[in-house]
């Protein structure tokens, strides 16, 4: 029975193909946009997580706080000490990174890298190009174990000192140097500031805060008294980052306690006193971007999915006009014994035909989108097509073919024999 009524719903859609073409457009487009965001919404999510979890699943990110020395909240204003000038201050400072650097004082922790980073111009033979400079400690390459096109790494040595001299992204790098060759030795001046370039580094899209591709790294004592002499209000050298790396990520959560108690120490802040820091594992992040980016992207799946609402109503609309034109030979059919259900199920699935074809015609049209896009991004990021977005999008086409479908089959059931018989 059912493939009867399968095989007269086809007849009937084919009868007039380019009226069913338009009308699963709508459907069509609906689900083309929701499996394209979806998918491309998972391969960006899967990008950032991808991007992170490269630094390992141990980092764990020491993010400083304003501290307003006249505002109602002076949580943690004790680390500046009495007579503390009026204003705002960054609450992170370099005898914190120093104080959780001293061995064998936190033991889930591997290591510290406090960071200090800034815009800056860099120059070369009559080129000027504006870029960031971070000044960090060696140990930083340990997070990302960086490759080298030229030179080496900056040392101990070299940070103790105070050495000018810094290692190019590959962008600074082909900016500065366009015709290529290996630059160390040369001097380029950041700020109008003399420093020697001691390596260049490979291309890498991403890095423990951003892309290390248009970047200049060299040691935190050369950035932070050369080019960004920044000061609390204590008079203390400012860090715009304190970057801790566990000894494992079982180990995250000790760390992390550990952090907070020695800054809490060093702030002078009391029991129960609110922290003017903020201390977030890698974890924390991804789940928090993670949070963001679904729900992004589900919002604008649900905008896209507007369009099968109104591609259910054009169905609805073909299948009443159906209906009118069909009027004789439905009372034929009844008038021959086809029950009320029979011709219910007939119109019914001619309706979920037309929604599933679209739905599937969608789910192709979504997939190519989603793929030519992220080939256009050049590998930035790919697209993640899902068995659940592609059950989503198939189980709302039938939804929508159901819904939108019964009134008119109603209608065609409900017909009189006799009056569907006279109609003309």
């Amino acid at each position: 029975m059912f493939t009867e009524n399968l095989k007269v719903a086809l007849r009937a859609l084919t009868a007039n193909k380019l009226r069913s073409i338009l009308t699963t457009l709508g459907i069509i487009i609906g689900v083309t946009s929701v499996i394209a965001l979806l998918s491309l919404g998972n391969g960006v999510q899967q990008f950032i997580n991808g991007r992170f979890e490269s630094q390992g699943s141990n980092l764990i990110f020491v993010i400083p706080s304003r501290v307003e020395s006249g505002g109602a909240s002076r949580a943690g204003f004790a680390a500046f000490g009495p007579g503390a000038r009026s204003g705002t201050a960054l609450s992170l400072s370099q005898k914190d990174a120093d104080a959780m650097r001293v061995p064998g004082r936190m033991q889930f922790v591997k290591f510290v890298a406090p960071v200090v980073s800034g815009s800056a111009k860099a120059r070369f033979a009559g080129i000027e190009y504006d870029t960031r400079v971070r000044g960090t400690v060696p140990e930083y390459r340990l997070l990302n174990d960086p490759a080298l096109l030229y030179g080496e790494y900056f040392d101990t040595a070299q940070m103790n000192g105070g050495s000018r001299v810094g290692l190019l992204g590959s962008v600074v790098y082909k900016k500065l140097f366009p015709d290529g060759g290996d630059p160390v030795g040369e001097e380029i001046r950041i700020n109008n500031i003399a420093f020697t370039v001691i390596g260049v580094l490979a291309e890498r899209a991403g890095g423990s805060e951003g892309s290390d591709d248009d970047v200049i790294t060299m040691p935190i004592s050369a950035a932070r008294d050369r080019l960004f002499p920044r000061r609390n209000a204590k008079g203390e050298a400012r860090v715009d980052l304190i970057l801790v790396q566990a000894i494992d990520k079982d180990a995250v959560d000790q760390a992390t306690s550990e952090v907070t108690e020695v800054l809490r120490d060093m702030h002078g802040i009391e029991f129960q006193g609110e922290d003017d820091f903020s201390v977030a594992s890698q974890r924390d992040l991804l789940n928090t971007i993670g949070s963001v980016t679904s729900a992004i992207t589900i919002f604008l799946a649900a905008i896209a999915g507007i369009s099968l609402f109104v591609g259910g109503i054009g169905i609805m609309n073909i299948m009443l006009v159906s209906v009118t034109e069909r009027t004789r030979e439905i009372g034929l059919r009844k008038a021959i014994g086809a029950p009320r259900r029979m011709i219910m199920t007939q119109f019914l699935i001619e309706s979920v035909v037309l929604s599933l074809l679209g739905g599937l015609v969608g789910i192709l049209f979504g997939v190519g989108i989603a793929v030519s896009v992220a080939a256009i991004s050049n590998g930035a990021f790919s697209a993640l097509v899902t068995p659940s977005s592609i059950l989503l999008a198939t189980g709302f086409s039938l939804l929508v073919g159901v819904a939108f479908g019964v009134y008119p089959a109603a209608r065609a059931a409900s017909l009189s024999p006799m009056e569907a018989l006279r109609y003309e």
